[in-house]
Parts: C-alpha cells; structure tokens; sequence
C-alpha cells in the first residue's frame, strides 16, 4: 500500500476507532471495565498500525475488530422494565374506537421546579374527525445545529372548543441518569413517545428549564394530512410499548420518525435526504424555505423573532387557557 493510501486508509479508520473506543467506554454494563477497555481497544488499534505499518493485512485485523465492537453493541437490548424517573415512568397507549380515540398515560404535571412537580396522568379523548391542524414547538439551547422538537395536534369539540395533544419523543431516563448529548449517539436511553398537555411539556421548558428557548409554528399540513400523521404515532406508541427502541441523536431522535414518515408519503416539502434531516437545528428554515410554515408574508428572521414565546409563556404561567393564549397574534394561528 502506497504511503498516500495509507494516510487515506487511516484518516477514514480513526473516526470509526473512536467511535468503537467510545462505545466501549460508554456502554459496557461494568463500570469498572469501561475505561480500561477503551483505553485498550484504542492504544492497541494504534500499536496494529504502527507495527503494521498499516499494511493490508494490518487493515484487516483493524476491520475485524471494528466488526466484533458492533456484533457486541448489538447485543444490547433495549428494555421498558428498568427503574425509571417519574416523568417518563409511564407509557402511553391508546384506544380507538372509530373516531374516538382514548389516549392513556397522558403527562400534565404541574411543576414548582424542573425537578419538583406534583404528578398526574390523565386520560384524555379526541375525535378524529376534529383536527384541526398541526403545530410545531422548536425547542433551543445553544447548540446551533440541534433543536428538540415537539409536535402539537389541534382538536376541536361540538361546542367549538380547542384541545391540544402535545407528542414530544425524548429519551427515557432512568433514576439518576442525565441527559448529555455524547451519551446520545450510544445506548444509553430507551426511546419515549411522551403525550403531554402542552402546559406541561411547553411550560416545561419556557418557564422552568434554564437557558431553554422555544418558538411555536403554525404548519400548513392539511386536516387529512394531520390525521394521518395522528394514527402513525399511535402506531408507533403502540411499537414502542410493545417492542422497545433506542433512542439515538441521529437515527431515533426527537424528529428523525417524522420527517421519514412525512418524506415517505410525500407530505409537504420534505426530501428523503437532506443534511438538515439529520441536523435538526436547521429544520425551521427547511421548513420555511419548502413552504410547510404559515408566514404571514414574514421574512425568515422576522418569522422567528415573532414565533418566541419563552416572555408570553412566563407571564400566562398558570392560566388554564395557557394553549390558547400563546398562540394569540402569532403568525398563522
């Protein structure tokens, strides 16, 4: 092998080792190997280079190690019998009868901090044939190209009222676990479908999180369009009770299950494939650009601007009509 394709050959393999040395240090349910497997898997992927001059067949017997990593990592089981934190301690389910659904497990608590909340499942149910539309709540902290995202579907009732059902897919925490962004490329989190009064999952976040800013879309998917996309996520709450996954700051995060259903079935804009798929903090100006968001003739940056609600949120507080209120003046709502 040429000395150009050598450097080649490791410029593409170093990525891949560290992946597989952070896995190992991440992932191994012994706590006490973590670190000194990593650090083996690591300085001796580079003892094989440099004693093979990272010939062919040196390669290989990296390639091979690489594959035994990933036959392991599989072997990982997701689970939703582990000791859970309160707020992602129940699942929820549905029953449909017809047009009525009857939604189980729904989160509406009511919060002194972030972490000191009196808890209360509800159940809640909607008519099918009543959605109204679909909103969408950004949530940002910081990171400029990662965003979290909750979806928002608008119901009415026979006497013109309107209900909110909030669907925010988070990772599920156990008790004494944090979230941390690395620890989401590795399986650390189960995946949830969480259901949630938006004076909940929302205020959650403009109202008690620090350094949490949200903005709130209205999209222009079509009643139709907003039902379908409804049932999918039952149909998936359904999976996810059933058969556990992963959650994954790239495969299975808080959108990817949404824009591949929404591209699949050629609903608004979306692409199969795009980079901002994938980084989701660019996904409002996808979403703009590809005409899915109710403008009000807005520039993108005046859009934003007027889609913040963390001031409004912190003086509705709380008011019963929470939902309402922040929607009031915004563009498109």
């Amino acid at each position: 092998m040429s000395s150009g394709r050598k450097k080649l050959a490791i410029t593409l393999a170093l990525p891949v080792t560290l992946w597989a040395a952070a896995a190992l240090f991440y992932d191994v349910r012994v706590s006490w190997l973590r670190l000194p497997l990593a650090f083996l898997y690591g300085f001796g992927v580079i003892a094989l280079w440099w004693r093979t001059k990272a010939s062919r067949s040196g390669m290989a017997l990296w390639a091979g190690s690489v594959l035994l990593v990933i036959a392991w990592w599989f072997t990982l089981k997701p689970s939703n019998d582990r000791p859970w934190q309160p707020d992602v301690a129940q699942l929820p389910w549905a029953e449909v009868r017809g047009d009525l659904v009857t939604l189980h497990n729904v989160r509406n608590f009511d919060y002194r901090t972030e972490t000191d909340y009196v808890q209360r499942w509800e159940t809640r149910v909607v008519n099918l044939q009543r959605v109204q539309g679909v909103d969408l709540f950004v949530t940002r902290w910081g990171a400029p190209l990662i965003a979290h995202v909750i979806v928002s579907f608008h119901f009415s009732d026979p006497a013109g009222q309107d209900q909110f059902v909030a669907m925010s897919i988070e990772a599920r925490k156990t008790v004494g676990q944090d979230y941390a962004a690395l620890r989401g490329f590795f399986r650390q989190y189960e995946l949830i479908y969480l259901v949630a009064d938006e004076r909940d999952v929302v205020r959650l976040r403009t109202n008690y999180r620090v350094g949490e800013f949200v903005r709130l879309y209205r999209t222009l998917l079509n009643p139709v369009d907003a039902r379908n996309l409804f049932m999918q996520y039952l149909r998936w709450i359904e999976e996810q009770r059933n058969h556990p996954h992963w959650y994954n700051a790239i495969t299975d995060n808080c959108s990817s299950s949404i824009t591949s259903y929404l591209a699949a079935h050629h609903i608004g804009g979306f692409p199969r494939w795009d980079p901002r798929l994938l980084l989701n903090g660019m996904g409002e100006q996808m979403l703009y650009q590809d005409g899915d968001l109710a403008t009000g003739g807005l520039s993108f940056t005046e859009l934003t601007r007027q889609a913040a609600i963390n001031g409004t949120a912190q003086k509705l507080d709380q008011d019963p009509d929470f939902s309402i209120h922040i929607r009031q003046g915004r563009p498109g709502f």
